[in-house]
């Protein structure tokens, strides 16, 4: 799958905003996310290409959704057209994530859609504490759950499951889903 460059500039000064929220330094943040410093440290002046799993360990360790990392501040009417938006690639698999709108700060909830290929499957670290995903398969075939309980899905299933402990996502086909991530 090719995408475009990540939103660079917008996860740099999220980064800086969310860790300086905290107060912590890049070492600690770096530390506690278990990402290389240099790696932060590139991330923060808007160099580096991360992951999502990049991307999600440093969430965690700053206790914030995925979504404030890469979202832009929200206009009043937003549209996403089909083929746009910030797509984010996994390293593990051919796996795309492309969030359509972030919840606000009394909302905790995001909105994907995700692309996924067969091949490797994404194994998923847990995710802030009282996350659980949504899940709606639009084309293909996927596994998808929480370790021990993983389940196939098709076009127009449904699944839901706690996001706060190891999942898995793999495409037995070319598959597309929407998830909707709920933090509590």
């Amino acid at each position: 799958m090719q995408q475009p460059a990540p939103p660079l500039a917008t996860i740099a000064a999220a980064l800086r905003r969310e860790r300086e929220r905290v107060g912590v330094s890049i070492a600690e943040l770096a530390r506690r996310a278990g990402v290389a410093k240099s790696t932060l440290s590139q991330l923060e002046t808007g160099s580096g290409n991360p992951s999502v799993e990049t991307l999600w360990a440093l969430a965690v360790a700053l206790e914030v959704p995925f979504s404030r990392l890469i979202e832009e501040p929200p206009a009043q009417v937003r549209v996403v057209r089909a083929g746009e938006g910030q797509r984010l690639q996994s390293d593990q698999a051919d796996f795309v994530a492309k969030l359509l709108a972030a919840g606000s700060p009394h909302v905790r909830r995001d909105i994907y859609v995700m692309e996924l290929e067969p091949g490797k499957s994404r194994a998923a670290a847990a995710h802030i504490p009282g996350s659980v995903e949504h899940v709606v398969v639009g084309a293909g075939r996927i596994l998808t759950g929480p370790a021990g309980e993983i389940v196939e899905l098709g076009p127009g299933d449904y699944v839901t499951f706690p996001g706060d402990v190891p999942h898995h996502y793999e495409a037995l086909e070319d598959s597309w889903a929407v998830l909707v991530m709920e933090h509590r």
